[in-house]
């Protein structure tokens, strides 16, 4: 697959990685992308490689590997249209001069993005990505094709809405976040015709679900739908490190969505662009929290 320009599958498709340890994408020793995916047509393992500048080579498996083949543009950003965005800040004008290749997918598989943010909801990142490998790992299915060790299939909609709360509790995620994994399972049919909405839209309708807001709402459509304006407001890192990197010192969420009212509707990017481009700054201040243990209580 070529593109008009340069492409990198690495950029574009690390935001669906959840952690080292995610059994759906792996990253072997020749730098190939391992993911696995469940579509209508049914699972899918894809190994994806940058032939080129401009090119990425993609070998797919399962029953799902035609369907995945004919959606990687997309996954790999080739809707992505940021011909209005025109920064202005220097330092977001410096990063996108040294990213100019930078893509944004999507995949337009809402509930694959959405769970994992509901389990990333109010706890470190190191607990959500431990949650999201165990749930997975027991309750979704083989991976096919030569895969890497330990990568499995996630499940379907009707399967996580069935999975007892014991396991959830096992899996240290709090009733809060288990009942919403399970309340947006049970929708996964209303919520995958969202993406045939506008991305603000889409975003709306996804805040209307009991326990999912701005923050888990924006974290799923710049996923699922290539959002370019989903920024994660009440997000613990993002608005630090948006304060430090701009104006060099920390901000909280309402100056940070003020901050980047002109950048509308490309928040998200401006964000991306600042982490691809290494440009992104935020100082290390004391230790960090503990993890909050739940499966004692």
């Amino acid at each position: 697959m070529t593109f008009p320009s340069a492409v990198s599958p690495r950029t574009t498709l690390f935001p669906l990685r959840r952690g080292p340890g995610d059994p759906c994408f792996q990253v072997d020793g020749d730098g190939a992308i391992w993911r696995t995916s469940l579509l209508y047509s049914g699972s899918v393992t894809a190994r994806i490689t940058r032939a080129a500048a401009n090119a990425v080579e993609c070998t797919a498996w399962g029953s799902g590997a035609d369907e995945f083949l004919d959606a990687l543009p997309a996954l790999l950003g080739a809707d992505d249209d940021p011909s209005d965005f025109t920064p202005v800040h220097p330092i977001v004008v410096d990063a996108h001069r040294r990213v100019p290749h930078l893509r944004l997918g999507r995949t337009g598989h809402v509930l694959e993005a959405l769970i994992p943010a509901i389990l990333e909801q109010r706890v470190q990142g190191k607990d959500a990505f431990r949650a999201w490998r165990l749930l997975v790992t027991k309750f979704g299915t083989p991976a096919p094709g030569p895969v890497p060790a330990r990568m499995r299939v996630p499940p379907p909609g009707e399967v996580w809405r069935y999975i007892p709360s014991w396991e959830f509790h096992r899996a240290n995620v709090d009733p809060g976040r288990a009942r919403t994994v399970v309340g947006c399972a049970q929708r996964a049919s209303s919520l995958q015709r969202l993406t045939s909405r506008p991305a603000e839209q889409a975003r709306e309708a996804l805040m209307s679900l009991p326990g999912v807001g701005i923050w888990t709402a924006a974290e799923t459509a710049q996923r699922a739908f290539g959002d370019p304006d989903a920024l994660s407001v009440g997000d613990y890192h993002v608005p630090k490190m948006i304060g430090w990197t701009l104006l060099g010192r920390p901000i909280d969420d309402a100056e940070m969505v003020e901050l980047l009212e002109p950048m509308r509707p490309h928040r998200h990017r401006v964000v991306r662009l600042l982490e691809a481009s290494g440009l992104a700054y935020e100082p290390r201040r004391g230790a960090r929290l503990p993890l909050q243990d739940i499966r004692a209580l």
